[in-house]
């Protein structure tokens, strides 16, 4: 963790060098032939966009996505050479900086085409586009069984350039069969459209569970989001693949009082003493992404041992019960995620307690840490 003194001593630490380490087994999993497009939206899931996508293209990132105009244009400013795919539909007024910026469009509707292409005519360039196809997600994009017809009206307007095809996948964790038949779909439909002499170099299906567990999703392009960070989308795939936790989130001893036994602590009086006890106060609660659903179930760790939140999460502040830890002073260091010792908190331990998914425990951990540091190694 860079120097710096903390006037609130709750912080996030992110290792760029785990990072780099999921980036390589990414890599060597899907092999060299393979261009691999790095999900860097949500501020890179709450570990810090720039920080992230500048790792990410030193690591030799073929691409970066991102969900909004907003996050494109500020990679841009930071200095990212890298195409940016924007993931997300935008409103069609603003099809102007997609061009002005070198950006490139997620796409599913005629109008915001011809939008891109008038634009792009009037600045003499081309606008890049990658079709949106919905096999089964219900969300964004062109069904299937319609997109012939639709990408072949795409595809005779002269400023834009079709560089890629994609689609998403709903639970490709939970249901295999339907995961295969989105694959079959969309391979399908890619077939039809070289039958009607339109070649789209770039096709995508892989999310993070693509990557690790549907090789016949690859295709030429895969998107790796969550996985990138050292978060498994799924629990099995420990066993397939080594991954790296980038995100630690840590604080200190603010306060020690000796509890009595039958007294209660926090909001609500969820936790009596059941003997006489020994109770820590942390700055840290909900406000920092320290979900109040893991009151009296999530643990963190002190000097290298577990110990459990007693009582609710407040707004700022939690509590441990130091049971029988004799002598924790002021100051000491309590990880929430992340290793100490012989000792390790994952995310994805604390969704389940939080009955939510690591996904949404990452984002809400790294957008409220005011205090977020990364390790350049």
């Amino acid at each position: 963790m860079q120097s710096k003194r903390l006037l609130r001593p709750t912080w996030v630490e992110i290792d760029l060098s785990a990072l780099e380490f999921n980036f390589r087994q990414i890599k060597k999993l899907v092999g060299i032939k393979t261009k691999v497009l790095c999900v860097v939206k949500a501020d890179a899931y709450g570990h810090g966009m720039i920080e992230v996508s500048k790792r990410l293209a030193k690591c030799g990132a073929d691409y970066l996505g991102v969900a909004s105009i907003d996050e494109a244009i500020k990679l841009r400013k930071s200095g990212i050479k890298q195409p940016i795919l924007i993931l997300e539909l935008i409103p069609e007024e603003h099809a102007g900086y997609i061009v002005d910026y070198n950006l490139t469009q997620a796409l599913c509707t005629e109008k915001l085409a011809k939008n891109l292409n008038n634009y792009a005519k009037r600045k003499g360039k081309t606008a890049r586009i990658h079709i949106k196809i919905d096999t089964g997600m219900g969300r964004l994009g062109v069904w299937h069984e319609d997109a012939i017809e639709f990408i072949k009206k795409i595809h005779q307007l002269k400023n834009i350039k079709i560089e890629g095809i994609y689609t998403h996948f709903p639970v490709a964790d939970t249901d295999r069969f339907f995961t295969n038949h989105q694959v079959r779909y969309f391979e399908n439909l890619i077939k039809k459209l070289k039958k009607n002499n339109i070649d789209i170099p770039l096709q995508h299906a892989a999310n993070s569970t693509g990557v690790i567990d549907y090789r016949c999703s690859y295709l030429n392009l895969v998107r790796p989001g969550i996985m990138l960070y050292g978060i498994y989308p799924k629990e099995s795939f420990r066993s397939k693949l080594e991954l790296r936790p980038v995100l630690s989130f840590k604080t200190r001893v603010l306060f020690i009082k000796k509890i009595p036994k039958g007294r209660s602590v926090s909001y609500g009086r969820t936790y009596i003493a059941k003997n006489p006890t020994t109770i820590a106060t942390l700055p840290v609660g909900y406000s920092d992404g320290y979900l109040r659903s893991l009151s009296n179930k999530a643990e963190v760790l002190i000097r290298g041992v577990r110990r459990r939140i007693a009582g609710r999460i407040c707004m700022d502040q939690s509590l441990i019960d130091l049971d029988n830890l004799k002598n924790v002073k002021i100051g000491e260091e309590v990880v929430l995620v992340g290793k100490q010792g012989k000792e390790e908190i994952t995310l994805e331990e604390l969704a389940v307690l939080a009955n939510t998914i690591s996904y949404e425990l990452a984002c809400s951990i790294g957008k409220n840490s005011t205090n977020r540091f990364c390790k350049n190694t």
